[in-house]
């Protein structure tokens, strides 16, 4: 009488990813990517903005300190 064998069957596969999980993780990223790109420019557009205005605030109020001094712009 032949006696089978109860060990369980192991799989010869290898573990990792599937290519359809790593096409769905990717495509998250990219939609990710679409929502955050437009807002971290608009937020680099601001600061830009911003920048510029202390600039200008800085310029003027450098002005208005040599008109007191000097009692006229050069």
């Amino acid at each position: 009488m032949e006696r089978k064998e109860l060990l369980p069957q192991t799989r010869n596969r290898r573990r990792g990813f599937s290519l359809v999980e790593l096409l769905i993780v990717i495509a998250i990223i990219l939609i990710i990517l679409g929502v955050a790109l437009p807002r971290l420019n608009q937020a680099r557009i601001t600061a830009n903005e911003m920048s510029a205005i202390r600039s200008v605030t800085v310029i003027h109020t450098a002005e208005q300190q040599y008109m007191s001094q000097y009692g006229k712009f050069a």
